[in-house]
């Protein structure tokens, strides 16, 4: 019987000790937060070597932190401004990525410049513009501020001059127009960073506590992030009843990451390439 060829690299190794650290790290905290979540609400997690194992946590904390009709706020808010993202970013990425037209690169330029203003910078004139539209306290308030962003139009800008330009050719000869190509044969070909832009929207959408900070102020436009902040003011003594609270406000997210990080690795990676 032939032995298995470990064939081990110094540098190799040494990658993956680094690698395993850091994802012990990383996940030490959310163990912690998962395992204190179950201990009774007035003990710590260590009662639970005694087997004192309950989801009473999570029951208290969904019921009175009112998280059902925060969840559904964060969801409709957090979907609404995905698909307004992967909209205007798929145009405008495939127009900066394949049309021809004078002042091309310099609107390029001006996208990239968006990335390095802090949001928190342009919160007044979004404010002002918001209120002379009477969008506050309203949906349109929470979608309208992130419905455009230039990191999505930069990604698949990226992505689609990866795609071969024979292609679109082919297309064209059959007759297809621009939005015809961009719709059959550049989106589907650019699943991955469709995938990728999603997932960074969703997922920072759902965890933004500001907008709903600042331009909100009806109970029922609260979303999960804001019924957290709440919710944390008023059990800042309950540490496993505030650990359930943050488990039920996260779990979502890693649930639909894991999902998807198969696609999200893979238009990470290939972004960057051009032919």
């Amino acid at each position: 019987m032939s032995k298995p060829n470990w064939n081990f690299k110094s540098g190799d190794f040494l990658s993956l000790v680094v690698l395993l650290l850091g994802a012990f790290i990383v996940l030490l905290p959310l163990f912690v937060v998962f395992l204190t979540s179950f201990a009774p609400s007035v003990a710590t997690a260590k009662d639970l070597s005694k087997n004192n194992w309950s989801l009473a946590n999570y029951q208290a904390a969904w019921q009175q932190g009112k998280f059902l009709l925060a969840f559904a706020n964060s969801t409709l808010v957090a979907i609404a401004v995905t698909a307004f993202q992967i909209l205007t970013s798929a145009l405008a990425g495939y127009a900066l990525a394949r049309l021809k037209f004078r002042g091309r690169q310099a609107l390029l330029l001006v996208v990239l410049a968006t990335l390095v203003i802090p949001f928190q910078l342009l919160v007044i004139p979004i404010f002002l513009v918001l209120k002379w539209g009477h969008l506050i306290n309203t949906y349109g308030a929470l979608i309208l501020p992130t419905a455009v962003n230039g990191f999505g139009i930069f990604l698949l800008r990226q992505y689609f001059q990866t795609i071969p330009l024979e292609l679109e050719e082919a297309a064209a000869i059959d007759g297809a127009n621009r939005l015809q190509i961009l719709w059959r044969v550049m989106l589907p070909l650019a699943r991955p960073a469709l995938v990728t832009l999603f997932l960074f929207t969703f997922i920072g959408e759902w965890n933004d506590l500001f907008k709903p900070l600042v331009f909100t102020t009806r109970p029922e436009l609260r979303t999960v992030q804001l019924a957290l902040a709440e919710f944390q003011e008023q059990f800042t003594n309950s540490w496993p009843l505030m650990m359930a609270a943050v488990t039920i406000a996260t779990v979502p997210v890693m649930v639909l990451f894991l999902i998807g990080q198969r696609q999200f690795i893979q238009g990470i990676a290939t972004t960057g390439i051009k032919n």
